[in-house]
């Protein structure tokens, strides 16, 4: 703690002085990932102290001297926040340059930084960059169960808002509910519930943060015919080339997933001897199938701002030549089991009546 606060002090005469113009910056940062923070000085060939320190804690996130900083006693002191989590490069200081590297970025992290630097002849404030933090809305997901449906997203910076909206456009009270929950790293995660009273609409969840906003919308199921030979399942088109693509099998069971377009389709185990071919829409073929394979799909097309979902309900139908066959296979079985059953009925017949042969002796005649 003495070190801390001996450097804290070591430091804090820098804040006197002003920023030159032109030295602010704005930097975006993602939540866990490392963040680059700019600063630039004249560096005089002999030695400089580096201090960086953010504004509205007065927290000093790190303070090292380079080269022959004999004028400045202290080592390098920081506070625990940032405690392995940040590096000033030394090749990097002797060209002038206090670029600072902050590791596992988090949300508190966020605020204004000044960089200041103190050499023999000169002491300035040599940068402010103001760190913008950002967890975008990366996914929407939209499931409906009978007359209600769910929208989430996960893993949010900052606290997001969920709206609901239909089409084409009504006027009934829609019926939601929302809750938001915050995690230990200080994300946030959302989720709705809505209430849905008219099947012929389509219905779009909202995710907004103030800087980034995701919609995913949900069209009314509808239901196709396929035989066990073939079925095509259709998908619903967006207006512009879709980034990502999923297909699903009763809500939960994946089929396929595809990461962009003309990038080819990776197919689950279980699915590949039905996975015939997949369109550009995404429209989905399948070979091969059995009744076990009647059921949902689901289609789910994203582009860089919407998902759109759809469910569509496959009906199988055999084919004249697989009825054919299995009609035959049952044909022989109900003979087999009739043939069975009469063998069976004719033993217990015969044990009730005592069926065993009987011989008529013929009367000897005197001789």
């Amino acid at each position: 703690m003495a070190a801390y606060t001996y450097g804290l002090i070591l430091c804090s005469f820098l804040w006197i002085v002003s920023p030159a113009e032109g030295k602010e910056f704005t930097v975006i940062c993602r939540i866990s990932e490392e963040c680059v923070l700019p600063c630039q000085f004249q560096y005089d060939g002999k030695g400089v102290r580096v201090m960086w320190s953010k504004m509205d804690t007065d927290n000093v996130v790190i303070c090292s001297r380079f080269g022959d900083s004999s004028f400045l006693k202290g080592h390098k002191v920081a506070a625990a926040e940032y405690a392995g989590r940040t590096r000033l490069y030394d090749d990097q200081v002797k060209k002038g340059k206090a670029t600072l590297l902050l590791r596992n970025i988090k949300p508190k992290d966020e605020g204004t930084y000044v960089c200041m630097t103190h050499s023999a002849t000169d002491a300035d404030v040599s940068a402010i960059v103001f760190i913008v933090i950002k967890a975008t809305v990366d996914k929407v997901d939209l499931q409906q169960v009978e007359n209600k449906i769910t929208c989430s997203s996960e893993g949010i910076y900052p606290e997001p808002e969920l709206t609901w909206s239909t089409s084409p456009p009504s006027n009934m009270n829609l019926q939601s509910k929302t809750t938001i929950q915050q995690t230990v790293h200080h994300l946030y995660n959302i989720r709705g519930f809505l209430t849905v009273s008219d099947i012929d609409l389509s219905y779009s969840c909202t995710v907004s943060t103030e800087r980034h906003k995701r919609r995913a919308t949900l069209f009314k199921t509808t239901s196709i015919t396929g035989s066990s030979t073939e079925a095509t399942i259709p998908c619903t088109a967006s207006n512009t080339p879709p980034t990502g693509l999923v297909w699903k099998f009763n809500h939960n069971q994946i089929i396929l997933t595809r990461t962009g377009a003309g990038v080819s389709s990776s197919v689950s185990e279980k699915w590949r001897k039905q996975v015939k071919s997949v369109s550009e829409s995404g429209s989905l073929t399948l070979q091969d199938l059995s009744p076990y394979h009647e059921g949902t799909y689901t289609c789910e097309l994203s582009d860089a701002e919407e998902t759109l979902i759809t469910n569509t309900f496959l009906r199988i139908e055999d084919n004249p030549g697989y009825s054919a066959k299995v009609g035959g296979i049952l044909g022989w079985v109900v003979v087999a089991i009739l043939v069975l059953a009469a063998t069976v009925v004719l033993v217990l017949y015969c044990q009730r009546r005592n069926c065993a042969p009987t011989y008529e002796e013929t009367p000897r005649q005197n001789q």
